[in-house]
């Protein structure tokens, strides 16, 4: 921490702070799914530490956005296709709570409405940085929070040199109705990514396609193996009460709570875990238990 310069004579910096500690500082997430601007059919204020808040606000918007599943010809094969490009939401996400002005009371603003979303977050682009240069693929990055942004490097949630407008454009590319556009209003930054005809499919000529709602259980296809004593325990846990928190497996497990989400989050980029629904309301899904996938395979 001290060589993060993340403490300084012996004192913990802001930027430890809002990307450590649970206590409030008012710089939360609010974030909404809107049938109109003003018709709010479901309404979140997310609080915590940076990167909590980081997959807190994830799980929330993929509970909320829909997915087509396309069968590839294969009885028990089909491909999901989120509404949005994923790794370009992350981005966006990312962007917004490492680059917002933290000076500012006001929150990073969400909403997701039928065929776009939005994402306001406090702070004008910082330094010489124009919207036309974000527009081109050399821009120089600048930012304001240079230790919040130097954390997310090292965690490889970002990259250090801003390639972040870059990858959502590529991201985009494979939507074919989808637009990207971003202005700076007020005191803050807006984005918006939506779409004139929802993707459903990733061939020229469709076979099946159903759209559904939310998030549902995912088909995967790899057997994942060389999993840790904690995450094998963490989904015998998860088996037997899918509303489980992650404090009460710490509790069970004895270890830690941040240990048990590190787990968790790995447990999900591996395809195993899923959350369903809001953080509060929501549940765990087991996608694919790797222990029986081995046994069955036998």
């Amino acid at each position: 921490m001290t060589k993060l310069k993340l403490i300084q004579n012996n004192t913990p910096t802001n930027a430890a702070l809002l990307l450590f500690t649970k206590d409030n500082f008012n710089h939360n997430i609010h974030v909404g799914r809107f049938k109109t601007p003003d018709m709010i059919i479901d309404d979140k204020m997310l609080k915590g530490d940076l990167f909590t808040l980081v997959e807190e606000t994830m799980q929330y918007i993929i509970g909320q956005i829909k997915v087509a599943f396309e069968i590839t010809g294969k009885t028990t094969q089909r491909q999901e296709i989120f509404e949005y490009p994923i790794p370009a939401l992350r981005e966006l996400v990312m962007n917004a709570i490492v680059h917002r002005d933290y000076a500012s009371p006001i929150d990073i603003q969400i909403k997701i409405f039928d065929q776009n979303i939005t994402i306001y977050n406090p702070g004008k682009l910082f330094g010489n940085l124009t919207i036309e240069d974000l527009k081109t693929d050399y821009y120089q990055s600048n930012t304001r929070n240079k230790l919040i942004a130097e954390a997310f490097y090292l965690t490889k949630d970002i990259e250090k040199y801003g390639s972040g407008f870059i990858r959502i454009r590529k991201e985009i590319k494979s939507y074919p109705t989808m637009h990207y556009d971003y202005k700076e209003i007020a005191n803050g930054f807006l984005v918006e990514l939506g779409y004139e005809h929802q993707k459903t499919s990733n061939k020229s000529e469709k076979v099946v396609e159903k759209v559904v709602e939310k998030v549902v259980e995912k088909v995967v296809e790899k057997v994942v193996e060389n999993l840790t004593d904690n995450q094998n325990r963490i989904i015998q846990l998860i088996e037997k009460n899918k509303h489980i928190t992650a404090k009460e497996i710490a509790s069970i497990i004895k270890i830690s709570h941040r240990k048990v989400q590190e787990n968790m989050l790995k447990l999900k980029f591996l395809g195993i875990l899923l959350r369903i629904g809001s953080p509060k309301g929501g549940y765990w899904q087991i996608i694919k238990n790797p222990n029986k996938i081995e046994s069955d395979e036998r």
